[in-house]
């Protein structure tokens, strides 16, 4: 009988081997999942419905909680609450999944969250504002959560040399599913009298309970398949917080001990503070700035997800040839160039133009930043997840700084093109840092997973 227990035990506490193709693809899966609330819930068919449901010919003010709060703010303050809230907890829950070795469990609870969250947006309309956006918000919240979990498995399964690849493969996997499950949902929403549909708020409605389902059943894959033992080292008999934030604290002196890993961090800071910034702001820049109409939008929109997964795939062939840290300068250089050119765009033709090479340096970037922090990341150690939330709540910040920055410059100018400044600033800071970084280090063609 003891025998039987040993081998069982065994089994569910097996070592994790790197490099296991089947591991990498349920890891790749979660990218395919949950990439389409980015794309469907905060770029494109949400934004649009919202609008729609908070705007009246009385105006654009709606009662939240017993405020009242104009509309385009409560969506925008709903994201950065998200995500602040993702900054101050995730690092705790990050200790408690490394020191229980529940990692996969957090995981899960925060895709659940979200996916179940984004579905009852199905029930948002003018009747339920208030209870749509507590709903959008949570689900930002589940998806901002369960995206630093998700990350942490990447140096656990992959080996160093692989981690630039298998990190463009998830992101290229992610632009994919999303553009399958928008161009479906677009079918509903721009034709719904081939389907009989005569409430117009229905095909928007249907859409948020497809990204739900999408989200939650693809990722159902990524959980059969994710090692559950992540290198726990619970003792019995102690309480979990009080060690959790041990951890942490452990883990925060590694983090800023490290040179290295201090201005990665730093830089990767302000560089991804200018590409949220582009991201979020770039649809509203062309409609309010360039008086673009939806056909014009939604198209190009599509056009920088499928160029995007191009750029993962092509900026993980230059990280190995010329190293992380050179290749992610390059793409900061490119992005300043890209942003100047979006300051003196006038019409449809130049924002398309700007929008593929939006694309092909997006993809490219959001997949080498992932993988070049991985390979920071000490090669013995047993804490991934509580040293991705710092990479995390750096992009989390990251987004709330350079949003407001943009907003605020708006507001001080009354010029949309003057916040392109903010952009251009967050851009060059970055690129010193890197460039620091680089003569600072020993190898700076390589970021290698240890000093």
């Amino acid at each position: 009988m003891s025998e039987i227990k040993a081998i069982s035990n065994f089994s569910k506490f097996r070592p994790i081997q790197k490099g296991d193709k089947k591991t990498i693809r349920a890891w790749v899966m979660y990218d395919w999942a949950n990439s389409v609330y980015q794309l469907t819930i905060l770029s494109v068919i949400f934004p649009i419905y919202y609008n729609s449901v908070t705007s009246s010919p009385n105006g654009n003010v709606i009662s939240i909680f017993g405020f009242d709060v104009i509309n385009s703010a409560a969506y925008s303050w709903s994201i950065s609450i998200a995500y602040l809230l993702v900054a101050m907890f995730s690092p705790l829950f990050s200790a408690f999944a490394d020191y229980t070795g529940r990692r996969k469990t957090f995981m899960k609870v925060f895709t659940i969250l979200g996916a179940l969250s984004v579905a009852m947006l199905f029930f948002f309309d003018k009747q339920h504002i208030q209870t749509g956006v507590i709903f959008f918000t949570l689900a930002t919240l589940g998806y901002g959560g369960s995206l630093v979990f998700y990350n942490s498995f990447l140096p656990i399964i992959a080996k160093p040399e692989d981690q630039d690849m298998i990190s463009a493969r998830g992101y290229s996997m992610g632009y994919l599913g999303a553009v399958i499950l928008l161009l479906f949902n677009l079918v509903f929403v721009l034709k719904p009298e081939l389907f009989g549909i005569t409430d117009k708020t229905f095909p928007a409605k249907l859409a948020f309970v497809t990204v739900g389902i999408w989200w939650i059943g693809f990722s159902s894959w990524t959980f059969l398949y994710l090692p559950k033992y992540t290198f726990g080292h619970r003792k019995k008999g102690v309480n979990m917080f009080f060690e959790g934030y041990k951890e942490l604290q452990v883990v925060s002196k590694q983090v800023f001990a490290s040179k290295k890993m201090t201005l990665y961090l730093i830089g990767f800071f302000f560089v991804i503070s200018g590409i949220l910034t582009v991201m979020f702001m770039a649809a509203l820049f062309g409609a309010k700035e360039l008086g673009l109409s939806d056909s014009v939008l939604i198209p190009v929109i599509l056009l920088i997800q499928l160029v995007a997964m191009l750029g993962a795939f092509l900026s993980a062939k230059l990280s190995a040839r010329f190293g992380n840290i050179h290749t992610l300068s390059g793409l900061t250089i490119a992005w300043i160039l890209i942003v100047i050119g979006a300051y003196f765009i006038n019409g449809a033709l130049g924002f398309v133009i700007i929008a593929f090479f939006v694309g092909l340096i997006m993809g490219g970037s959001q997949a080498l930043t992932r993988s070049t922090f991985s390979k920071m990341i000490p090669a013995d150690t047993k804490n991934h997840t509580s040293f991705f939330s710092f990479y995390d709540v750096m992009e989390k910040l990251a987004t709330v700084v350079g949003t407001f920055s943009f907003g605020l410059i708006e507001t001080l100018t009354g010029s949309m093109r003057t916040s392109i400044v903010s952009i251009i600033s967050f851009f060059l800071v970055g690129l010193m840092f890197f460039i620091w970084l680089i003569r600072t280090t020993n190898k700076p063609q390589l970021i290698e997973n240890k000093e």
